[in-house]
């Protein structure tokens, strides 16, 4: 009697034990599942826009928010790759790489902040989405501004990183630009400049620079958000490094001052790309603004 109940104790026990390692094992693999779900430059598609084939990904889920992802100059929808993991379970995401950078191609237009806009909007119509919420990093954000202030579509809610906005970021632009030339941007976004010379169909960088260059210190209605900034009305997130010197304390609390509802998160010892240094912090004020 005594043997039967140690051998039930003993399949008990190793019911509990296997039952345990199937959990351990499905939260393993919902752990992998979600890792996985990065932008990766393999499952996209191109939509041409006006001379340029525009790439574009999703990371679907279905019957969720979307949330749109632009990313900064000589940059591309990887460089998410640090925070997308911890927005996959709740939104509908899409990634676009900017006219000229990433996989897109730069076609025979200049680069302004106007034409960036407008491709975000055709590739936005030609999916069937009439309302986003917008993450955008640097010039990402810039044009995550225009895009809320055109309001051709209804963006919910706008969150911008390093983001400026003014004539005078312009001005301390076109300072920090002063002694830099296309061979030495290779240098500082070496990492962006191999992505580029690798993955880009039609690779230029020495043109491909210069155009990033004259949209950074483009003074016309065209670039910068400018006074249009007071026009839009979706609450906006303005986070920035406490060490960014491309946008500076100054610019960002007037710019909180000019949108009427707008808040700023100040990242202490953060630098420009402050959703990296802080990925958690990140996500902790970014989810709890976009649940609101």
């Amino acid at each position: 009697m005594k043997k039967i109940i140690v051998f039930l104790g003993f399949v008990f026990a190793l019911n509990i034990i296997t039952a345990n390692a199937q959990t351990v094992n499905n939260l393993i693999a919902k752990i992998n599942n979600i890792e996985t779900k990065k932008f990766d430059h393999l499952t996209g598609k191109y939509l041409e826009v006006d001379g340029a084939n525009i790439y574009y990904e999703e990371i679907k889920n279905k019957g969720k928010p979307v949330l749109l992802f632009l990313h900064g100059g000589f940059g591309n929808i990887e460089s998410f790759n640090t925070v997308i993991p911890l927005f996959t379970n709740d939104f509908h995401i899409i990634g676009i790489d900017s006219r000229g950078h990433g996989k897109s191609t730069l076609g025979t237009d200049k680069l302004n902040y106007e034409r960036l806009q407008a491709d975000v909007e055709s590739v936005l119509k030609h999916l069937q989405i009439n309302e986003v919420s917008i993450i955008g990093f640097s010039d990402g954000g810039i044009v995550g501004y225009r895009l809320a202030a055109a309001n051709k579509t209804l963006v919910n809610r706008l969150i911008t990183i390093g983001a400026t906005w003014s004539l005078d970021d312009v001005i301390l632009m076109e300072n920090l630009m002063a002694t830099v030339t296309p061979e030495t941007l290779k240098e500082i976004f070496a990492q962006d400049f191999e992505f580029y010379q690798k993955k880009n169909p039609q690779p230029d960088f020495i043109k491909f620079a210069k155009c990033v260059m004259e949209m950074w210190c483009d003074k016309s209605e065209a670039g910068y958000p400018y006074a249009s900034i007071s026009e839009i009305e979706a609450p906006v997130l303005i986070v920035r490094g406490n060490d960014d010197e491309m946008f500076p304390l100054e610019s960002a609390v007037k710019l909180t001052q000019k949108i009427k509802n707008s808040l700023l998160l100040n990242i202490p010892f953060a630098p420009h790309e402050a959703f990296k240094k802080y990925p958690h912090i990140f996500e902790i004020i970014t989810r709890e603004f976009l649940q609101k």
